[in-house]
């Protein structure tokens, strides 16, 4: 029979657990990718081909040339049911509120960007005001910028910033202007719409332009045509689900834990009850099976409160990832069938899983244990905990070794979190060993004190040994976890800055200002060194025919190497690099100067190339150099990143002078604020549920030890002194667990803090946020005292008769 007593804290934290799966899996099934809004009326869009890129890197696919393009819309018109083969050509155009960038919108890539006015009829937009614009000075705008027709506003494009006349209105974010500017500002193309004739089939259509396109591109309809979303839409809505995937697997795999001690520690409260059940005649399946069938009951019952409870906060925390920027701010919560299956099953799934090791030890408590009235455990400990405990202590031991001397920030990366769950499993598994060393060590601020109770204090945590260590290991793999997940992420971000910082030889950096870049315009008042970005295709020989998609930066060579300290050159020499068809590559590349190198830019446009200089693998922000004269060529609304100058001069329009210090620290500003918010998230849940496991064990062991409570009051104790007894026991367990986790994780930040040395080539300080830390440790230590306090108050409120 269940007791609902006994398994009210199991199902407390099966229920938290389902609850977190259940809105994460829903926010999941919600965060597929959107048609975007300015393609919406176009049924059938034919998109450039795909490069061979990695799925996280969100690379744009290989544009069409002019002439590539205005073939393409020719037999694309001509086909059966098709009104109109829109070309939708994209470049960035910024509207100037008070002469500066406008920040409304800012998030939405869609404001910064500019089409031809034929675009307009792919995404239906309306216009509400106005005309057309017919001749190059003239521009529609978003109504929401507040202006008028006959108005004049100052866009910021690459070029810099141009005065235009508003000639209409419409009722959505960008700017079109006439289709002969966009042209001259985009001349590469990704994107060619078809505007069906009434009552055209689509999937007629689109079989049709298959035979057109071939090759060289993809022909979607219907909801494939979402893989046109907004790159910067597209990254987020990756980055959310990444947070939305850890934080179910760490939810689930947490709930496990939590419950797993909780049943453990009901199994040893009900050993006389089972020892009575063996006596009279139960066999040990038939006690698994009974553990088994308590544990479905909980599992399923909390597996439908934690769906309705998951279901119900989805939308509110729905909201709070668009917010912090987790998604864009086009998503939407929706309702699917397999969060809700995955949801209703992973409580009883959760539920089984962490009984199972409970059921087995069930299973094998003797009819004696019935006739037994002490407590005291025979054996702390056996041999095949020892030597499992020791095999994956030294196995954490060995990893952190592979993390000092690894290579890459990602395998040392790998390497510490392997050695931290190797450390925390094996101080867990013996931790009813470490229990005594550790308390004898903190024997003298025990018997400080309180005296008699800090004497009793010790005397239980040393006689429970396995009872403190059930209870303090929630705490150890929360501390750990904390330590070495937030220690890990700011030594990180501190040695990346400080190794950019070091490698920089500047007084001052430029960059942008409520912009995506700066415009030539703004470089040009500068006078600096400036990198300007753009993206490449080259054709890779050993992968075959897929275009990869590659950074390269437009450079003055002479300033870049004056720049750069970390410009290491192999081969050739930066001089050459000069006039339309040279190229500076680095050493992966496997290239000796002199050799052809064939490229497709954004343009569209193929263009060969010859290598003139190898230098390192990390010498460069990027794949390779061009002179910035070959990149604007070619890429018309490619903006600069970065300009270098010696002295602090006075910021053009859109952008700010910072130090190399401030730009070290914010170049990665918006990654590194993202994962350290996915950090405090999954350090919350793991705090959390640390909290929730520690508050579960100490309020089973209150109800269990009343006797023994009464039994201390028998001998004088007022309720003050019991009250505090228990107090300063779930104090020293906090304590244990919390020391035990700590250095399990200084091990693991120590290695990560070697390795990151050696790949920045500079000292490297160890940074631990303590506040996240104390925050963490409180958490858990308020918890645990409540729940040991307040049952032991409401027991205690009368005098036991003698």
């Amino acid at each position: 029979m269940v007791s609902v007593r006994r398994q009210a804290s199991a199902f407390v934290a099966v229920a938290v657990g389902v609850t977190l799966v259940s809105a994460a899996t829903l926010l999941l099934a919600s965060g597929r990718p959107q048609v975007p809004d300015r393609l919406a009326r176009a049924a059938v869009v034919v998109q450039s081909p795909e490069a061979g890129a990695s799925a996280d890197s969100f690379a744009p696919t290989r544009p069409w040339s002019a002439t590539a393009t205005a073939e393409l819309v020719s037999r694309l018109a001509a086909l059966p049911g098709v009104a109109a083969a829109v070309p939708d050509r994209t470049f960035y155009a910024q509207p100037l509120v008070d002469g500066r960038p406008s920040a409304a919108d800012s998030r939405r890539e869609d404001a910064l960007q500019g089409h031809g006015w034929s675009s307009a009829q792919l995404g239906g937009l309306r216009r509400t005001a106005g005309e057309p614009p017919r001749r190059p000075g003239e521009v529609v705008v978003d109504r929401a910028l507040g202006l008028r027709t006959g108005a004049r506003v100052t866009l910021l494009t690459a070029a810099g910033a141009q005065t235009y006349i508003v000639s209409g209105l419409v009722d959505g974010p960008g700017v079109h202007v006439t289709d002969e500017v966009a042209a001259a500002l985009a001349p590469g193309v990704r994107a060619i719409g078809l505007v069906l004739t009434a009552g055209a089939d689509p999937e007629r259509v689109a079989t049709a332009a298959r035979g057109v396109v071939g090759a060289d591109g993809r022909v979607l309809t219907g909801d494939a045509r979402s893989a046109l979303e907004p790159r910067n839409d597209a990254r987020t809505r990756w980055i959310g689900m990444q947070v939305l995937t850890g934080t179910a697997a760490l939810a689930g795999f947490v709930t496990v834990f939590v419950v797993a001690s909780t049943f453990a520690f009901t199994i040893a409260q009900r050993r006389r009850e089972l020892g009575l059940l063996r006596a009279v005649g139960a066999t040990g399946r038939q006690i698994r099976r009974m553990v088994h069938v308590e544990a479905l009951v909980v599992g399923a019952s909390a597996g439908l409160v934690g769906l309705l409870l998951g279901a119900a906060l989805a939308p509110l925390l729905g909201r709070l990832l668009v917010d912090v920027g987790f998604e864009p701010t086009t998503f939407r919560v929706r309702y699917a069938p397999w969060p809700v299956a995955v949801s209703l099953a992973a409580g009883p799934v959760i539920a089984l899983l962490a009984v199972w090791s409970a059921s087995r030890r069930a299973a094998r408590v003797r009819p004696l244990e019935a006739l037994r009235e002490a407590a005291v455990e025979q054996r702390p400990m056996g041999r095949p905990r020892v030597v499992t405990g020791a095999l994956l202590v030294a196995a954490g031991v060995a990893l952190s070794v592979g993390t000092a001397t690894a290579g890459e920030a990602r395998v040392a990366a790998q390497y510490a979190l392997y050695a931290v769950m190797a450390l925390v499993a094996g101080a867990t598994v013996l931790s009813p060993a470490v229990v005594g060393p550790v308390v004898r060590l903190l024997r003298s601020p025990v018997r400080r004190s309180g005296g008699a109770i800090g004497m009793l204090v010790r005397g239980a945590a040393l006689t429970a040994t396995r009872r403190t260590a059930s209870t303090a290991a929630p705490v150890l793999l929360t501390v750990a976890f904390a330590v070495l997940v937030s220690g890990m992420v700011r030594t990180t971000t501190a040695a990346y800055a400080a190794g950019r910082a070091d490698n920089l030889n500047a007084g001052w950096i430029v960059v942008p200002d409520r912009a995506p870049g700066l415009s030539d315009q703004a470089v040009a008042a500068t006078g600096g060194t400036a990198l300007l970005p753009t993206t490449v295709f080259r054709t890779d020989p050993a992968t075959g025919p897929v275009d990869r998609p590659l950074t390269a930066l437009g450079v003055d060579p002479a300033g870049f190497a004056a720049a750069n300290r970390a410009l290491t050159v192999v081969a050739g020499t930066l001089d050459d690099l000069r006039g339309d068809d040279t190229v500076v590559v680095t050493a992966g590349a496997n290239l000796r100067p002199s050799e052809p190198y064939v490229v497709v830019f954004a343009d569209g446009t193929s263009v060969p190339l010859r290598v003139v200089a190898v230098v390192s693998d990390t010498s460069l922000p990027g794949d390779l150099l061009l002179p910035r004269a070959v990149v604007r060529a070619h890429d018309p609304s490619a903006l600069t990143s970065t300009v270098y100058v010696r002295d602090r001069i006075e910021p053009p329009v859109g952008a700010r002078v910072v130090d190399v210090v401030t730009w070290a620290a914010e170049t990665d500003a918006a990654e590194d604020r993202l994962v350290w918010l996915f950090t405090l998230l999954l350090i919350g849940v793991s705090a959390g549920y640390g909290a929730i496991a520690v508050a579960n064990t100490l309020l089973l062991a209150a109800a269990g030890r009343a006797a023994d409570l009464r039994l201390i009051r028998l001998a004088g104790a007022t309720r003050r002194q019991v009250i505090w007894l228990v107090t300063a026991e779930s104090a020293l367990v906090v304590m244990i667990g919390a020391l035990l986790g700590g250095a399990v994780a200084f091990v693991g930040l120590h290695s990560i803090r070697a390795g990151l040395a050696e790949q920045v080539g500079a000292p490297v300080d160890l940074v631990v946020p303590w506040s996240v830390v104390a925050g963490v440790v409180g958490l858990c230590l308020l918890l645990a005292m409540l729940a040991s306090a307040v049952p032991t108050w409401r027991s205690l409120r009368r005098r036991p008769a003698r």
